[in-house]
């Protein structure tokens, strides 16, 4: 996961007690986990899950995932295979859950969320103004470009040189457009 930044919950208190998995660019937890992010019961979070997928809000085959886990039972290895879901799921279930911790990851959900649509539209602003700053620039060369062209008879190496400027411009018109 390259250049990746992850935000990590914490409740109000600042605890943060969940060992989350990280695979295939997502955070992963298992319904024990989920129990004790959003301090409810395992039977709850299970209803949740189910109600997601029966109304088609998530897609299990993309959203579920399988992993082998080897458990120390004793004095031997047990290697049982648990049921992980991904952030949507987490979140979907995060909406859903009727918990003070509940409540606690929608408000930090939100805020989060609404910090990085903010930041998006700020860049894509930013973005369109400097298209913007190069539009009215490659306008002003064409200007003059066809100012020189109309009051001067060129030569080879000026006529040349000219259409490499064009050239070059409308590429970049090129490159603006998309």
């Amino acid at each position: 996961m390259k250049n990746s930044a992850i935000k990590i919950y914490k409740t109000e208190k600042g605890k943060t007690s969940i060992a989350v998995k990280l695979e295939n660019e997502t955070v992963w937890l298992n319904q024990y986990q989920l129990e004790t992010l959003f301090q409810t019961n395992r039977t709850s979070i299970n209803r949740h899950i189910k109600n997601i997928y029966k109304t088609k809000e998530l897609e299990e085959n993309r959203t579920c995932a399988i992993f082998a886990q080897v458990q120390k039972e004793g004095k031997r290895s047990v290697n049982r295979a648990i049921k992980y879901y991904n952030l949507d799921v987490i979140i979907a279930v995060g909406y859903r859950v009727n918990s003070i911790q509940g409540t606690e990851f929608r408000i930090w959900a939100n805020k989060l969320l609404k910090e990085y649509l903010i930041k998006g539209f700020v860049i894509n602003q930013e973005k369109l103004e400097k298209q913007n700053k190069q539009l009215l620039e490659l306008k002003d060369t064409v200007k003059i470009l066809s100012n020189v062209v109309s009051n001067k008879e060129l030569s080879h190496d000026e006529s040349r040189g000219l259409l490499e400027i064009i050239s070059d411009y409308s590429y970049a018109l090129d490159i603006l457009d998309k």
